[in-house]
């Protein structure tokens, strides 16, 4: 990616997967969907079963080969939040609750001022955390060894 482009990125993220969004441009027009996935390197939004392209998979090991359909990337200029109020397309804005929270509300012409909600698919780790201690975790009783004696002044290094 060259300088230019990489200047394009957007920074500051309003969009989130799980967002119920209006296509605004391309053949799915006016059509709703949920964000399935955000590719951020690109500026680009896949939408779960909109913009379907056909592409030709080659025939490989563990997989049959065909003509599937899939999703392709939509840029995130071309859709828009649905304001869970009135359920027309709206900007998305940020403000500070008085309890200090930051949330996203609606905005623009026609927009309910409303609070848009955190999908609930973001409070779901797709990776669990481990339970068990690997192999190079540091085990409990080094842990907890202590190194340091601060009356002798055993355990510190020669500086």
């Amino acid at each position: 990616m060259g300088w230019k482009a990489a200047q394009k990125l957007i920074h500051h993220w309003r969009i989130l997967r799980g967002d119920n969004v209006v296509i605004t441009r391309g053949k799915d027009r006016g059509e709703t969907g949920v964000i399935k996935r955000v590719i951020r390197s690109q500026n680009r939004v896949i939408v779960e079963g909109k913009n379907l392209v056909k592409k030709h998979i080659k025939q490989g090991q563990g997989h049959e080969g065909g003509i599937f359909s899939v999703e392709a990337p939509l840029h995130v200029s071309n859709v828009q939040v649905v304001d869970p109020v009135t359920g027309k397309p709206c900007k998305v804005g940020m403000r500070y609750l008085e309890d200090g929270t930051k949330v996203r509300v609606s905005r623009g012409i026609g927009a309910s001022e409303s609070i848009i909600p955190r999908p609930e698919i973001l409070k779901i780790r797709t990776t669990p955390r481990p339970t068990v201690a690997g192999p190079k975790d540091t085990p409990m009783d080094l842990v907890l060894e202590k190194t340091y004696d601060a009356k002798a002044g055993r355990g510190m290094p020669d500086l």
